[in-house]
């Protein structure tokens, strides 16, 4: 999945104002034409095109579509949900859906109940709901879905997605048992949270964003952030006062995540891509401190080690709870292997604490030392874990001066907000700037198209990565990055955009080259994302 033409994603609340202000500006009509252009790509010549219509603007965008590709001499069957004149309309003026129905029809178009037997489809294209919909289809729109998908897959053809495929929420990414799942997905205006991340990467297949000249790069009324091309640096300041922790079990219903978001792009973090000045030495690029390794996971710090070793830091140091592993690692002898309770001092640049720390009182006493320090602190795994269970943790971490980073994956997330799992996922950009409101951090929510949520309340999406990343260790990989760059001097709003952005960009190199997805593991994507990294600092891609 792809998105190109923008890196802005608004929210349902941004699109519907964004048309209300534009009003009886044939906004419909520039749908349409987006729409037929990309659709008469895919259909190729002569072949049958299968339209399904709904009643508001996403339907209207069909009727629009159908009527400029019967223009361009296509065969198109258009089955409406409704063939009645009276169209419940949503998010649209019910004047131009109707003239755009109207308009089908005038040009000879024909209203068909049911989906034609026996046609060998080209092109099916699902103008039912797109943005519109955020429950679960009725019987005969859950019917017409259902055919859509099976055709598809009898056909072999490619399915178009008017704005978002139906079923699947446009703001969340949750998708409903009975979803469209399209191979293109052209989102209008701007792409929209739901189709990069939870489900939507598997249902709207690739992406292609037409902003109808409405947004092209500025901000949308209402928003709260201004689109921009980098992330400028906005780290609290040591005099900033923090509220209290908020406590979980509040009645008091959380705001809304910011109606505005970006996807993250290397224009994001490219201030810091630079190559490095010849008279250097390791002082020039930090000391990165790792604590974790706990009796049988010394695997994870290992990994989290090597990864900042080789993504630039000058010095690490590794500090093992399981003082049994030796001295040394072979595999990467540059490492500084210590006890981790000599560690508790240790001068660092930046510390990541948590990859397979385990949950003993030693890992409580060592959380309880480092987490008040002065330097930016990247917080995972059982590090997460700790903070869940023992509130006075937590109040330390709110109350830290120096930047954090937390990294949590959704059942990690769902137990440092006292939720579930399932409710983390089906609304993740909610879930993943609640954490950074309560804990005052940034926050890396991992999975199908990563959130990170930033203190000061923006939010992006990465869209790199592939399945290939559900595997054993990557966590650690990330988290090893990310205290590699916090080492080197980064901001943490930065680094942890580039720290997410390079390890799927890395991941995906090794899938195109045969190494994976299957079978990828963490340990192969630290050297693909060390030449991906020394490329992009060099200004060779």
């Amino acid at each position: 999945m792809h998105a190109d033409a923008t890196e802005l994603i608004l929210t349902v609340r941004a699109i519907r104002a964004l048309e209300r202000d534009s009003a009886h500006s044939g906004l419909m009509e520039r749908a349409g034409h987006a729409a037929a252009d990309l659709a008469e790509s895919l259909a190729g010549t002569g072949g049958h095109i299968l339209i399904v219509a709904g009643p508001g603007a996403n339907g209207g965008d069909a009727f629009v579509t159908a009527r400029l590709l019967r223009e361009r001499f296509f065969a198109v069957s258009l089955v409406a949900l409704t063939t009645s004149a009276a169209t419940a309309t949503q998010g649209a003026d019910p004047d131009d859906t109707a003239a755009a129905r109207v308009a089908f029809v005038a040009e000879g178009g024909e209203l068909l109940e049911s989906i034609p037997d026996d046609t060998p489809w080209a092109l099916i294209i699902d103008g039912l709901f797109g943005i519109g919909l955020s429950r679960p289809p009725r019987e005969r729109a859950a019917e017409l879905i259902s055919a859509m998908n099976a055709l598809a897959r009898r056909h072999a053809c490619p399915v178009l997605a008017l704005d978002c495929p139906s079923g699947l929420n446009a703001d969340t990414g949750h998708a409903q048992p009975t979803t469209v799942r399209a191979s293109h997905t052209l989102s209008f205006i701007a792409a929209k949270p739901g189709l990069l991340t939870g489900d939507g990467p598997d249902y709207c297949g690739q992406l292609r964003v037409d902003s109808l000249g409405l947004t092209s790069g500025a901000a949308n009324p209402g928003t709260t952030a201004a689109a921009t091309d980098s992330v400028p640096p906005r780290e609290k300041p040591p005099s900033a006062p923090s509220a209290p922790l908020t406590p979980l079990n509040t009645a008091e219903p959380p705001p809304e995540p910011a109606a505005q978001g970006h996807i993250i792009q290397r224009r994001s973090f490219a201030r810091h891509l630079r190559a490095r000045a010849r008279n250097s030495h390791k002082g020039s690029f930090g000391s990165a401190v790792v604590i974790g390794g706990a009796p049988g996971m010394a695997g994870a710090a290992l990994l989290a080690g090597r990864a900042a070793l080789k993504l630039g830091a000058g010095r690490v140091y590794l500090g093992l709870l399981d003082e049994r592993f030796g001295s040394v690692d072979p595999v990467a002898p540059e490492l500084m292997l210590r006890p981790a309770s000599s560690l508790a001092a240790q001068t660092a640049d930046a510390l990541l604490l948590g990859p397979g720390l385990g949950s003993g009182e030693t890992a409580q006493r060592l959380m309880g030392q480092l987490c008040g320090g002065p330097v930016p602190l990247v917080l995972d795994a059982d590090a997460l874990n700790l903070l869940s269970t023992h509130p006075a943790l937590a109040a330390r971490v709110h109350s830290r001066q120096a930047a954090t980073v937390l990294t949590p994956h959704p059942g990690e997330a769902a137990r440092l907000l006292a939720s579930s799992i399932n409710a983390v996922q089906s609304d993740r950009i909610a879930a993943a700037s609640a954490l950074a409101r309560r804990f005052n951090a940034h926050v890396v929510l991992k999975g199908s198209g990563s959130v990170v949520a930033l203190a000061d309340g923006r939010w992006f999406i990465n869209t790199t990565g592939n399945p290939g990343m559900a595997s054993g260790g990557m966590g650690d990989v990330l988290g090893g990055i990310l205290v590699a760059l916090l080492s080197q001097g980064w901001p943490a709003d930065e680094a942890a955009l580039a720290a997410v952005h390079l390890h799927g960009a890395a991941a995906d190199r090794l899938a195109e080259a045969g190494i994976g997805p299957i079978g990828l593991t963490a340990s192969e994507t630290i050297d693909a994302a060390r030449h991906l990294f020394n490329r992009w600092c060099a200004g060779a891609e």
